[in-house]
Parts: C-alpha cells; structure tokens; sequence
C-alpha cells in the first residue's frame, strides 16, 4: 500500500494520531528531509524502525523505479514530505500516478494543508477557490501568470519564495491592478505567524519594509465580471482579435460575451455601431 501522509505545516500538535501510530510501524518511509523527519518524531516523542529512503525534488524521477518495486513486492511505503501534503508542491504525484496504474492501494492520512489554512486565514470567500503551486522564478513568466489570472472569478491562491515576493506583487499589480483584496499568509502554525490582508498596493507595501524569512502563501480575490465595464471600442478590438485567429464574427461575438459575462447583445451592438467606421 502507498500510504501519504499530510504533515505539520510547523506545530507538531497537528499531527495526526494515524500519523504517529503508522510512522512507528511501517518498514519503508520515503521521505523529503530525513533530518527533517528524524527531528519531527524526536518532538513527537516517538521512534520509527523503517527504512527511510530520500525522496525529494532533485532525485524524485530517479527514485521511481526503486519506489515502485517496494510497492509491488508487497510492502506498505508511507511518503511524507517537510509540511503539508506529499504531491501538492512536492514529490508524489508521479508515485501516485504509478500506484493507480498497477492498482496498488492507496491512503490518505488527513492533515495540516497550507491552501486551506491560508484561504481561511484570509477572509477571502472560501465557496470556490483555484491552486496555482509556485508563480514562476523568471520574471516575464510571472507576468504572463498573472494576465492570465486576472480575470479568474475564483479565489486565488499560490506559493511565493520570500526573496522573490517584492517582485511578484509588482508584477501582480501590473497585471491584475491595485485594487484587488489579498492576503499573504506567513510562518503558518509557527512561532511567528503573521497574516497581512489588504489590497495589492498594501501587500506591496508591506513588501517593501521588511526582511522577509519564512513560508510564504499568497490569497488573492477573483475577478468580479461586474466590477468592470467595457467601452464599445474596447469591445470591437476584442471581436477583431478573434476574427483575425480565425473565428467567424458571430462566434467571436458569442465566446466574448460569455468570456466576458456580458449580454451577447451588448457586443453584437458595439459591433454593429463600429460599421461605418470600418466603409
């Protein structure tokens, strides 16, 4: 069985009851940071017997191959990474792929998540919400990443390296502007939390007057489609951009209405009004 284990984001006293008991008994852990694991069961007061084999984004595809055959020999390997959940912005996915691909059995042990604490920490609404993992290193990445969002109606939330944190929210209010609630959520469940909520500008802000250390998750408020109204040019440009990708005009007036949620009426009459422009 492959078994992934969601630990401690930095308090050990969110560490599951199944969590303890397991890492006492399983023969295989496959782990991010032995260091790391060895101090968390040292806190935790407990001892673990298996074998625990590094596992990690540097060596995580080289690993595959020893990983899977102690599933198919039979053996239960328990995947835990530093905080968190295995596979969510760290190695596991791939295992996991392979697991359900030769029906090996797999289980979640339920824990710490730094998405959901962050969105909770936030005050952002919960109802729906997107995971985007890192922003990109390079800056020009980062911006595309963030036009590409701007207009995402669901809660946004994502991972920042501290050092490149600046950058990113100067890239974020080039992109999305400055006026979009969010919040950057720090040290969770450690010592020195900290939670800064506020607009873009704020966060940038922030950003700007301190040195930053620590894990760092960033929540960001969708885009509210009636918060923002089109001019008729604006809408006509839009039309013509399909239209020079290939789409008839019609249908580049239905999938703009809808991209946009706005009455398909309201754009077929900017074009319609743009006509004599175009004699």
């Amino acid at each position: 069985m492959l078994i992934l284990a969601c630990g401690p984001l930095g308090n050990v006293g969110d560490t599951t009851a199944r969590i303890k008991s397991i890492l006492e008994s399983v023969p295989y852990i496959a782990a991010e940071d032995s260091r790391k694991l060895s101090r968390l069961t040292s806190d935790l007061g407990i001892r673990y017997s298996g074998k625990v084999i590094s596992y990690f984004e540097g060596n995580e595809s080289e690993r595959l191959e020893q990983l899977t055959q102690i599933l198919m020999s039979g053996n239960d390997l328990l995947v835990i990474t530093d905080a968190g959940a295995p596979g969510i912005s760290d190695p596991g996915y791939r295992l996991i792929r392979i697991a359900v691909e030769q029906r090996i059995d797999i289980q979640v042990l339920p824990g710490p998540s730094a998405v959901t604490t962050a969105l909770l920490l936030s005050g952002l609404p919960t109802d729906r919400f997107c995971f985007e993992g890192f922003a990109p290193r390079s800056s020009g990445a980062r911006q595309s990443w963030y036009e590409k969002l701007s207009n995402e109606e669901r809660t946004i939330i994502f991972f920042e390296a501290p050092h490149r944190l600046q950058e990113s929210l100067t890239d974020a209010l080039a992109s999305i502007g400055p006026t979009r609630r969010g919040a950057i959520c720090r040290e969770m469940t450690k010592t020195y939390e900290e939670t800064i909520r506020g607009t873009i500008v704020d966060l940038l802000e922030w950003s700007r007057d301190r040195e930053i250390l620590g894990e760092i998750t960033i929540v960001l408020e969708g885009f509210d489609p009636s918060s923002q109204s089109y001019s008729a040019g604006q809408l006509v440009a839009m039309v013509r951009l399909r239209e020079a990708a290939g789409e008839s005009r019609k249908d580049a007036i239905s999938a703009l209405a809808k991209e946009l949620n706005l009455p398909k009426r309201i754009v077929f009459d900017a074009m319609v009004s743009a006509k004599p422009a175009e004699r």
